[in-house]
């Protein structure tokens, strides 16, 4: 049978990703070494992580002007590391609080500074994304999230503030086109769109570091990781591979403006059922769903078992909604066949049929 993967993270990847990393695993290169055995600093692992960070710029359409680094610790540890890069002695950063992650990335801010938070759709259960927001032009740096899985909404545009731009990407990067430049720094684990978990991608403008005064410990300065190459402690090796061959095959489909497309069908598509089957109600408000994670639940949960079943029955794997909000959870990652939501749209029209 074939497996239909909606799951948030670790997440699906391309088929022909998985064929080369096996291979790899096994012998890499035709070294007879593995991928998970070769050195770090090995010329040809220097290779690959120099494709990949040529890869990101070319995708993201960015200059020189921006550093690329493959770190670890994911954006939980990017949570720490922006305020202890960005935010001065008595600073106050500003922060959008859309969700979990918000929230998360705001309480490890506030270890450091006093943070204003401009606004929040914590009150309605992070259904929405705040927009009437002022953003201090004294602020150390703005932070925002740019999608968010747990509650299925997504930032359709991002304000024009006058001091650094920071957006954490985890869950969407990659999948839309944005103007790119617009941000100072943006950071995303590698699990949703790009790789495995293991690796934390971040593109950081060079000329917005070194300003704070702070006393960094050294791994969670910027600035450390940068004169390293990214290489200051051994990265992961596995990971970084199998996000350069992603963001390869990224480049292949014709890059962030084909993959758009694509990922527009599959959001139109399932969000067209949700709205027509009367089985089914959405999460979160329709001018802010996410294109990446659909959230929905049933209009009556008497239903559950039943409904379960039958996406179970059909290969569907990964669409329990997050613990913390239950019902149901989407998520329609680059690699995500149209295939496949149909399938998903089939299973909803059979629930309505055996209703």
């Amino acid at each position: 049978m074939k497996r239909h993967n909606f799951s948030a993270g670790p997440c699906i990847l391309p088929q022909e990703v998985f064929e080369q990393a096996s291979k790899a695993v096994l012998n890499f290169n035709a070294l007879d070494l593995s991928i998970l055995e070769i050195s770090h600093r090995s010329k040809d692992f220097v290779q690959v992580i120099e494709s990949a960070r040529s890869l990101v710029k070319k995708l993201l359409k960015l200059g020189d002007d921006y550093e690329v680094l493959f770190l670890q610790g994911g954006a939980s540890l990017q949570f720490v590391m922006v305020p202890f890069n960005l935010a001065k002695e008595g600073g106050n950063p500003a922060y959008l609080n859309t969700g979990t992650w918000a929230s998360k990335a705001i309480k490890e801010a506030q270890r450091l500074s006093t943070v204003d938070i401009v606004a929040s759709s914590k009150e309605q259960g992070f259904n929405h994304i705040p927009k009437d927001y002022t953003v201090n032009e004294n602020a150390d740096y703005f932070h925002c999230t740019s999608n968010n899985t747990i509650y299925g909404t997504q930032m359709k545009s991002f304000p024009d503030v006058k001091v650094p731009l920071v957006c954490d990407m985890s869950s969407d990067i990659f999948s839309r086109e944005l103007d790119f430049t617009k941000f100072d720094l943006i950071y995303a684990g590698a699990q949703k769109n790009m790789g495995p978990a293991g690796a934390t991608l971040v593109v950081v403008k060079k000329d917005i570091l070194g300003k704070t005064g702070r006393n960094i410990p050294a791994y969670l300065d910027y600035q450390v990781h940068i004169d390293k190459d990214s290489m200051f402690n051994t990265p992961s090796v596995f990971a970084v591979y199998v996000s350069m061959l992603t963001l390869h095959w990224l480049d292949q489909q014709g890059g962030i403006p084909a993959i758009e497309k694509i990922n527009q069908e599959k959001a139109n598509l399932l969000y067209a059922e949700i709205e027509r089957n009367p089985m089914f109600k959405a999460y979160a408000v329709a001018e802010d769903r996410s294109t990446m994670n659909a959230t929905f639940n049933l209009v009556d949960e008497a239903y559950q078992d039943k409904f379960d079943g039958i996406w179970m029955d059909a290969g569907i794997n990964g669409l329990k909604g997050h613990r913390s909000v239950g019902g149901y959870r989407a998520s329609m990652y680059n690699a995500l066949s149209l295939e496949s939501v149909q399938v998903l749209v089939d299973c909803m029209q059979e629930l309505e049929k055996q209703a």
